[in-house]
């Protein structure tokens, strides 16, 4: 079964391009195939080639696409729940060899989510699930990437801590690191991105800058004016 065909999308390196799309459109499957990641999913890249910075990407295991930049928050979080929080986020950090850039990374973390510094010694399976979710990216964070890719960071999570995710991604873009954005929350990934892709059945439906995809998706799919883009909560 081919889960993605004719997909040609490029990532800006100061850009956050959304993908969107119902369940099952290849959203996960886009992101597993960048991070290297597919085989361990029974997946395969059959045809086409993904490329970062000059390198082919997937020819690559998934530790060789993290040493060249890449580096992905699984859907889920899937933290280390019985490992402090100290230790998820060393754990992240074990690529980086230069002990300057591994306190650098976690002096970015600490100040993007204080409070996991303050919970440094606590059991990472103790957390909420907002608290995971800060987990699961700040140790992607350790890794010192050059472009993060985000799988439904705001699964689960209640309006105020989406919101929070979204302030979160624009810091993270803001201290220059590019971000691939999978999400069923349209709003909050049209609001926080420059540039969008809008998945259906495994090919590109939609695809441009933000704002004009955001115009579309309402038209198109919700049946609602532009000005009520702030209504909509999840892709549906």
């Amino acid at each position: 079964m081919t889960a993605l065909h004719g997909v040609d999308l490029d990532v800006a390196d100061d850009g956050v391009l959304a993908i969107l799309g119902a369940n099952g459109a290849g959203k996960s499957t886009l992101l597993r195939a960048i991070s290297g990641t597919l085989g361990l999913h029974r997946g395969l890249v059959t045809d086409g080639t993904v490329h970062y910075s000059g390198t082919r990407l997937d020819r690559l295991d998934p530790a060789d696409v993290v040493r060249h930049g890449v580096v992905g928050v699984p859907e889920g979080r899937q933290i280390f729940a019985r490992m402090t929080v100290a230790e998820n986020l060393r754990a992240g950090g074990i690529s980086v060899r230069s002990a300057a850039d591994r306190t650098a990374a976690q002096d970015r973390v600490n100040a993007l989510f204080p409070l996991l510094a303050e919970r440094a010694s606590q059991k990472a399976g103790l957390l909420s699930g907002g608290e995971q979710q800060m987990l699961a990216i700040g140790r992607a964070l350790m890794a010192g990437p050059k472009l993060l890719l985000l799988d439904e960071p705001s699964l689960g999570l209640a309006p105020k801590l989406v919101e929070r995710i979204g302030e979160t991604i624009r810091e993270i873009h803001a201290q220059g690191t590019a971000v691939v954005l999978v999400e069923q929350n349209a709003a909050m990934a049209l609001e926080v991105a420059d540039q969008a892709v809008v998945l259906n059945v495994g090919s590109v439906a939609m695809s441009g800058p933000a704002a004009e995809v955001a115009d579309s998706v309402h038209q198109h799919y919700l049946g609602a004016p532009a000005q009520e883009r702030r209504s909509l909560a999840r892709w549906s």
